[in-house]
């Protein structure tokens, strides 16, 4: 199957709950599903559309209006029994809830691009957390604040100007990003699960469109883990880096929603005092350019 492209084109109500449905329908194997496969081979990857119907015990004719995206206004009884069928984790039925929500209410003008801007004493805050490395981003990953280790941390993303700055973008297509990450892999799959949960529910918003359609194009790993449809990242509680400049280190990670800023997430990382790993933290917060986020912003009026 061809990665999907994003033309610009206005979505149906029903458009991500039809891909959805069907990326998960083609990774339910029957055998996972309790029925027992016929002889021969199977043309089609996991479950076929009438096997789904039949399991969540809706007409094939109405399942297929589903996943064609024609029908979008599914009952929450139907959502749940899809749900079921398909296998799905608490967080998982959560997105398709969401989804069959947002079908069945969808209006067609898109929203505005997001704004940049971050509040004075969000800035402050940053700098109160050194020498810990700390920033802020966006719904779609933009960086949009930091202080100096927060920025250096991910070593070589400062040469990029600083609207270009975002973690997707930079784990992807940054040359660096695969030797700081001994665990590239498992990273690049959360950060995909997590872009394609809020493309989901917000698929018209232009910073996510934009974002998913650079990455389509430019990563071919990105176009193999967004066809999956995997809305659920596993979270680390500590991230290993090998840093060219202060060497290997293990850092503790906690995000956090901010007030008042929908979509928008605080991530600090810590070490525990006396350890090598703080000591590493400390060299990168003193080594890292000090130039603050605040001066550079006047710089870009």
């Amino acid at each position: 199957m061809a990665p999907e492209q994003h033309t610009g084109e206005q979505h149906t109500g029903g458009d991500e709950l039809a891909r959805f449905l069907r990326a998960r329908r083609t990774q339910t194997s029957p055998e996972s599903a309790g029925l027992t496969p016929g002889p021969g081979v199977r043309r089609t990857p996991g479950l076929r559309r009438e096997e789904l119907a039949t399991l969540a015990g809706v007409s094939i004719d109405y399942y297929t209006r589903l996943e064609r995206g024609k029908e979008t206004r599914p009952s929450p009884g139907v959502v749940d029994a899809l749900a079921r069928a398909l296998q799905l984790d608490d967080d998982e039925h959560h997105h398709l809830r969401e989804l069959a929500a947002r079908a069945a209410r969808y209006a067609p003008e898109p929203p505005p691009p997001p704004s940049r801007t971050v509040r004075p004493h969000l800035k402050l805050v940053l700098e109160t957390m050194r020498p810990n490395p700390a920033y802020i981003v966006s719904r779609s990953m933009d960086l949009l604040a930091w202080n100096p280790a927060g920025l250096a941390l991910y070593a070589g993303l400062a040469e990029w100007p600083a609207t270009q700055r975002n973690l997707a973008r930079y784990l992807f297509l940054h040359p660096t990003a695969h030797d700081l990450f001994p665990d590239w892999a498992d990273l690049v799959r959360g950060c995909v699960a997590r872009l394609r949960a809020e493309a989901g529910t917000n698929p018209d918003a232009p910073d996510l469109t934009h974002l998913v359609g650079e990455l389509l194009l430019k990563s071919p790993d990105f176009a193999k883990l967004w066809e999956r449809y995997e809305v659920i990242g596993r979270k680390k509680v500590q991230k290993t880096f090998q840093h060219p400049q202060v060497g290997a280190l293990t850092l503790s990670a906690q995000s956090m929603q901010l007030d008042g800023t929908p979509g928008r997430r605080l991530s600090v990382y810590t070490a525990e005092p006396g350890t090598p790993d703080h000591d590493a933290m400390l060299l990168l917060d003193m080594t890292a350019p000090q130039k603050s986020e605040r001066a550079n912003a006047e710089r870009r009026r």
